[in-house]
């Protein structure tokens, strides 16, 4: 971490609730960061095609396409990290946002001082991991294949596509394949959280790795260790 960590990270918000773009703008203004807010998704999504940024927190409802859909028009073209809002805390709204590429998820109301806590710790952990990639030599488990300084992991010479968040879990997971790793573990570690947050982003950052290696016809599984954590496992041929 060069010269680049002095440079203030970018943000875009997209929330029409002008008190909301307000509450989360000035909160993050107050850490450093340049912060841009936005009255709907489509208007972020323009200028992110124009000028991409370090983060992304959505709103779900809004005018124009929703959060979800501009969560997946952004998951198409980057792998920035994104938190999604919602003012409805129904597992419909949650397993959306996570299946299509959302890092952590956020209900209404919601602690600006713990969404701040949590940008910071998304973003120091993505900052951290770019120094680790260089010049690391290919992870190879089973049937897969992990370039970790271009961020790909292969099954069967088929990319799998996986997220910022997706690639450092499951590389994480591999380098501690011979043993169970607990959720707090992989929050403190992945996350850069205390165990003290309460999230469900591991859980579901988990099942869309399986459902990626599932949907490769990859022979590798994410064993749940009950009450636990998770462990790294491979079919038998």
């Amino acid at each position: 971490m060069s010269n680049m960590s002095t440079l203030p990270k970018l943000i875009y918000i997209a929330d029409d609730e002008k008190n909301i773009r307000h509450l989360i703008k000035s909160f993050l203004e107050k850490e450093g960061y340049q912060v841009i807010a936005f009255e709907n998704g489509d208007k972020l999504f323009e200028a992110f095609e124009a000028k991409p940024c370090d983060l992304v927190i959505l709103d779900i409802m809004m005018p124009g396409n929703s959060g979800l859909v501009v969560c997946a028009k952004l998951r198409a073209i980057s792998i920035v990290p994104i938190i999604m809002l919602t003012a409805r805390d129904t597992e419909e709204d949650y397993i959306s946002g996570i299946s299509l590429g959302s890092d952590d998820y956020f209900t209404k109301p919601f602690s600006p001082v713990q969404l701040t806590m949590r940008v910071k710790a998304m973003l120091r952990r993505v900052d951290m991991s770019e120094p680790e990639k260089n010049g690391v030599s290919p992870l190879i488990y089973a049937d897969i294949s992990i370039c970790q300084d271009k961020l790909t992991a292969h099954c069967h010479e088929k990319e799998l596509g996986l997220t910022n968040t997706e690639f450092t879990l499951f590389v994480y997971l591999l380098e501690n394949r011979d043993r169970a790793v607990s959720r707090e573990e992989l929050l403190n570690k992945i996350w850069g959280y205390d165990n003290a947050v309460e999230t469900r982003a591991t859980d579901a950052t988990v099942k869309r790795l399986r459902q990626k290696l599932t949907q490769a016809g990859s022979e590798v599984l994410i064993e749940t260790v009950w009450g636990y954590g998770f462990r790294i496992g491979a079919n038998q041929p």
